[in-house]
């Protein structure tokens, strides 16, 4: 029992005062993905969050998919998935979760921090002041939390900011930027009149609905906007309104972008529940949905999710021209590939568009000098507070991308600890290649980065293999797909181009066009090139077709063989799945502003291109092609490349489909004492995998080696997994092997997938 007495003097709450090598302020999908990147590495990390679950944007207080370059597999971003601990996350979560719960989305975010020894979770915890030890240099952040009525001061030699709103930036007196910029500022021609479009992205809120078999009523709140038809055009607009939609389809529920979206959020989250009850009410009670009677509103968020605040000053800004112009980078060390998607100030109210998504030809590089505060020395910027314009922001914004940069914050403050040295130290050119390294070793893409350091031992090992995929057909499964728009086969070619032979059904006498188109930058996944062209004459019932291109060499890369939109023909369909190659539709996508061809207004500095995009399985399915000669792409000389993915090449190991035992044997000359080892598999990096709402058809991506075992030369079974369906495994023995061999035994993933393996590193 605790009976305490008056006292004249007033209480103080409890206090803690912690020390850490870093302490990152931010639980979303940047925090969490600094947070562990960093612990991995050894140090040890303060993950402060302000709410009571992880995920920012991403968690279920505010329930918004997850995504990226890969922009819902709507644009030309092929095998783009952002790799390294958001892919983790984001296949972990489609394999326990494919439906995409927003609850179960927490617990995998949680269970991944938890996880980490290293980490030490701060839930319901806010920041809310700092100190400096001099004018240029954090020393401690102050917190509280409501929940256990504690004051935090955290001390650390480094900060990572990740917070959204930039609260350490703000407070330590950090440069920084909210709204536009002027057009001539940066020679940015998409930056928007600010009279008419605005400055600022708003704030949305969303809701979720479910049918209860029955009728349901409903009243709604006196504060609930009335005259919705008038106050929100949108509803009216089929593309926009539906009663079908819920949750993340309502994005342009949207407010606040002409007003404070730090000081005002708490008036624009009162806005967006006027909005989203005046909706219900709409949908429950104006007599033009009678497909609603049986729906019930079964929850409306508490929090809005922000788009837009302050943007820090860093070392470097992104610009509109480092994203369409795919601007190389020296100190490259994350990528985007969002479309530059600014939104009417107006927002809900607004009569406009609810955005205007305009796509680079490719991803872009994302500078390490925009993640370093140029004016704190140990504060690293993350999330959407990196060192951006407003118009490149409105690419670089996105969760996938904020992570994915965040991620090489972790990585580089593990190197300041570990080498005594300062975040702006590792701008150098010299030095941001140890960063870049680390980065590429971990699972992170960096567009067109080969640094030949890769693989440890790996580099000085003999490779056989018990075979190498010669592709010689794609066998029919007796379907057809019908060309009611362009269709293509995404292939990977060098030199004299292969005659091509497909199977083909006619409803009457016609003629086809089949054209090859490749990219003019080779890294680039937009056919902006034509090299062949040819007109085929059809003849009513089935035939091969046989495609000649045999005069033809082409430089190695990725190119479309190309089938024109003709409604009279089909083309004999496959349910292989090979490593590296794909089909692709000229079609339209809506929901990402992919309207087949991407055509902008004049002079706003963006391309006008043709949209090549994947089906999400069980459609999409490639075709049944010939190859003469087999089609060559799939050599074990690809595990020493540093690319573990699809770029220019497979990139991929992938083994005969007929070879019962699939086998790699790595041999030395001399005994070597390995003491981890890390294998990267497929995991279809094209694949979206929005973490809510959506659903995926698959569970573990059908690519992906799911049972495999390691071997010593003795012949010895030193490891073994099962059930994988991870990219990156990593292998640590409890006691050294020493071994003058190592032999990874591989099994296919199924009947129509030859088991594939991107790289191998040996330490």
């Amino acid at each position: 029992m605790v009976n305490d007495f008056f006292s004249i003097d007033k209480r103080s709450l409890k206090q803690k005062k912690l020390q850490y090598d870093l302490v990152v302020v931010g639980g979303g999908m940047a925090g969490v993905c600094c947070a562990i990147t960093a612990a991995r590495q050894g140090i040890h990390v303060a993950l402060i969050q302000d709410r009571p679950v992880l995920g920012g944007n991403a968690s279920s207080e505010v329930r918004l998919w997850v995504l990226g370059a890969t922009s819902h597999m709507g644009n030309n971003n092929r095998w783009s998935r952002e790799g390294g601990v958001i892919d983790e996350i984001l296949v972990e979560n489609t394999y326990r979760n494919k439906e995409g719960n927003p609850v179960l989305f927490d617990m995998v975010l949680i269970d991944k921090v938890l996880a980490e020894t290293n980490i030490t979770l701060y839930l319901n915890t806010v920041v809310f002041d700092i100190d400096k030890s001099s004018g240029k240099s954090i020393s401690k952040v102050y917190a509280f939390n409501p929940q256990n009525a504690t004051k935090y001061e955290f001390s650390a030699p480094l900060f990572s900011d990740c917070s959204g709103d930039g609260i350490v930036s703000f407070l330590s007196g950090a440069s920084y930027r909210v709204g536009a910029e002027d057009k001539e500022e940066n020679m940015e021609l998409f930056a928007p009149n600010k009279n008419e479009y605005g400055e600022l992205l708003g704030h949305s809120i969303f809701f979720y609905m479910k049918d209860t078999g029955k009728p349901v009523s409903y009243v709604a709140p006196d504060f609930a906007l009335k005259n919705v038809e008038e106050a929100i055009p949108k509803v009216m607009k089929p593309e926009y309104f539906s009663t079908g939609h819920h949750g993340c389809k309502y994005w342009w529920l949207e407010y606040g972008g002409r007003i404070d979206t730090i000081h005002d959020t708490e008036a624009i989250k009162f806005e967006l529940w006027k909005v989203v009850y005046g909706v219900w009410d709409y949908i429950k009670n104006s007599g033009k949905y009678p497909e609603a009677a049986n729906y019930t509103l079964e929850w409306v968020g508490v929090i809005p999710g922000k788009r837009e605040s302050r943007r820090f000053k860093g070392h470097y800004m992104l610009i509109q021209q480092d994203v369409i112009e795919q601007r190389e980078h020296y100190d490259a060390v994350a990528y985007g590939g969002w479309s530059i998607d600014l939104h009417p100030a107006d927002g809900v109210y607004s009569n406009k568009n609810g955005c205007n998504q305009w796509h680079s030809k490719g991803i872009y590089a994302i500078p390490y000098r925009s993640y370093v505060s140029y004016d704190i020395e140990n504060l690293f910027i993350g999330g959407r507070l990196i060192s951006a314009s407003h118009v490149a922001f409105g690419s670089s914004r996105v969760m996938c991308t904020s992570a994915h940069g965040a991620q090489a914050i972790g990585m580089a403050a593990a190197l300041c600890i570990q080498n005594d040295r300062m975040p702006a130290d590792y701008i150098q050119p010299e030095l941001v290649k140890e960063l870049q390294r680390k980065l590429i070793a971990s699972g992170q893409y960096i567009p067109k980065l080969k640094l030949n350091g890769f693989g440890g031992k790996l580099k000085d090992a003999k490779i056989a293999v018990s075979s190498e995929l010669s592709l010689k057909e794609l066998k029919h499964n007796g379907s057809f797909f019908r060309l009611n728009y362009p269709a293509a086969m995404l292939l990977p070619l060098k030199g004299r181009v292969q005659k091509i032979q497909l199977l083909a059904r006619c409803e009457t006498d016609t003629t086809q066009s089949v054209e090859i188109k490749t990219s003019f930058k080779s890294e680039n996944f937009t056919p902006d090139v034509t090299i062949f062209k040819n007109e085929y004459l059809l003849k009513e019932g089935e035939q091969l077709i046989t495609v000649d291109f045999s005069n033809i060499g082409v430089e190695k890369g990725y190119y479309f063989i190309c089938f024109s939109k003709n409604n009279l023909v089909e083309i004999a369909e496959s349910d292989q799945l090979i490593t590296g190659i794909m089909s692709v539709f000229n079609y339209q996508n809506p929901a990402v502003s992919n309207y087949g061809v991407q055509d902008p207004p004049p002079n706003i500095g963006v391309d006008k291109f043709e949209l090549w995009c994947p089906m999400r399985r069980p459609k999409g399915k490639n075709f049944a092609l010939q190859f003469t000669p087999s089609l060559e792409a799939f050599g074990s000389a690809n595990l020493k490349n540093e690319l573990l993915r699809p770029v220019v090449g497979t990139n991929a190991w992938v083994a005969n489909m007929n070879d019962e035992n699939p086998t790699l044997t790595l041999t030395w000359d001399e005994i070597q004492t390995i003491g981890k080892m890390r294998l990267f598999f497929d995991t279809d990096a094209d694949h979206a995998m929005e973490n809510v709402q959506m659903g995926h058809y698959d569970s573990a991506m059908p690519f992906c080696v799911k049972e495999y075992k390691i071997l010593n030369d003795k012949r010895e079974i030193i490891y073994s997994k099962t059930n994988n369906h991870q990219t990156v495994n990593d292998i640590v023995f409890e006691q050294s092997i020493l071994t003058t061999s190592i032999t990874i035994r591989l099994e296919h993933p199924s009947a129509v997938t030859p088991a594939a393996l991107f790289g191998i590193i040996v330490e």
